[in-house]
């Protein structure tokens, strides 16, 4: 017989926020591993960091490369996530080419293929400072429009186009330097992915595949740390390809696209459960190819095609809220498409 003194076990949804009075400090509660054999939701509390890119570095960075043009340009340019304005310029990537995928750890962003014929190439800057990027390796098969995705120790590439699509994932040590290794493969052969992760997780979003020759509503999951094939998560909102994707540690959110045309749609999921995305809001343009980054609390989304040109609009989101998209400034070097951004300050970094 039940206790009547005695409390009912509280139900808790990841995400959700707590302030913990024995140990003074903000706490998220992180969801278990639903999906591997388990229908009981499981988890635990996590301190929100205290630390953040901000303190170390004067400021959370997006930072964009590549871009539109044959065989692609080779500009970087930079913003400072929680201010607004135009982007600065940084440098320069190895080779000039489009339809790359960026990922990064606090301390070194890395670009891994490319539209120059395809590419195989990866190469990395260090965010902090400005200057050109250094050759760090190869992926293990050359590709253009993979997704790109990484916690604080490891980027992962998923799909692309060889130019035949492929279902191919694999992996990158961000702190060395050397060639991509074998992970795993997606559930279809997919080009024109996105990614995005968690510290623990990473999401990719199928584009175009070959059931799904227009966009594709597919969402992946896999376990950064492991190696292995993805596995089903839920689906987005609307079938798309080409879409920009950003995260914090707990929210990951899908900007624009092509389905086929060109769409405005924002929508997102909770990153440690399964399920559908939910409509976020509208970007302030529609546009398809564009790029994302992150810090712990806002979104940028940049460039892209508005048929048929390429666009120079930024703007931003707070992750955390829904709404519509805010101006957040140019590119100073003109309009840009087909980019990679990653950030020193995403939901992979914890």
């Amino acid at each position: 017989m039940p206790n009547p003194n005695e409390l009912a076990p509280l139900t808790v949804t990841p995400g959700a926020l707590r302030f913990n009075t024995d140990s003074m400090k903000l706490e998220y509660y992180r969801g278990g591993p639903v999906g591997f054999g388990t229908t009981t939701q499981t988890g635990e509390w996590v301190n929100l960091t205290t630390d953040s890119p901000d303190i170390q570095t004067g400021g959370a960075r997006g930072v964009i490369g590549g871009g539109q043009g044959v065989p692609g340009s080779n500009t970087i340019e930079y913003v400072t996530i929680s201010t607004t304005g135009n982007s600065i310029d940084f440098g320069d990537l190895t080779a000039g080419r489009r339809w790359s995928s960026a990922c990064a750890s606090s301390t070194r962003g890395l670009w891994g293929g490319g539209e120059t014929g395809p590419s195989n190439v990866l190469d990395y800057v260090t965010i902090s400072s400005t200057g050109n990027a250094t050759s760090f390796g190869s992926l293990s098969v050359a590709r253009g429009q993979p997704g790109a995705c990484s916690s604080s120790t490891r980027g992962v590439f998923a799909g692309g186009n060889t130019p035949a699509a492929t279902n191919t994932i694999d992996y990158i040590t961000i702190a060395s330097t050397g060639n991509a290794v074998n992970f795993g493969s997606l559930t279809s052969a997919s080009g024109y992915a996105n990614g995005l992760s968690s510290s623990t997780r990473g999401i990719f979003s199928l584009g175009i595949t070959p059931s799904a020759p227009n966009g594709s509503n597919v969402v992946e999951f896999i376990t950064i740390a492991t190696t292995g094939n993805s596995a089903d998560f839920g689906d987005l909102s609307v079938t798309k390809f080409a879409s920009g994707s950003c995260s914090n540690s707990i929210r990951g959110v899908f900007g624009g696209a092509y389905n086929p045309a060109t769409i405005n749609v924002i929508d997102f999921i909770t990153i440690s459960t399964l399920g559908n995305a939910t409509d976020f809001g509208d970007l302030t343009v529609a546009r398809g190819g564009l790029a994302a980054s992150s810090s712990s609390t806002r979104g940028v989304f940049g460039g892209g095609v508005v048929t048929p040109t390429a666009n120079n609009t930024i703007d931003y989101i707070t992750i955390m809220s829904t709404g519509n998209a805010i101006d957040f400034g140019d590119f100073v070097g003109g309009a840009r498409a087909y980019i990679g951004a990653c950030s020193n300050g995403h939901g992979g970094l914890g």
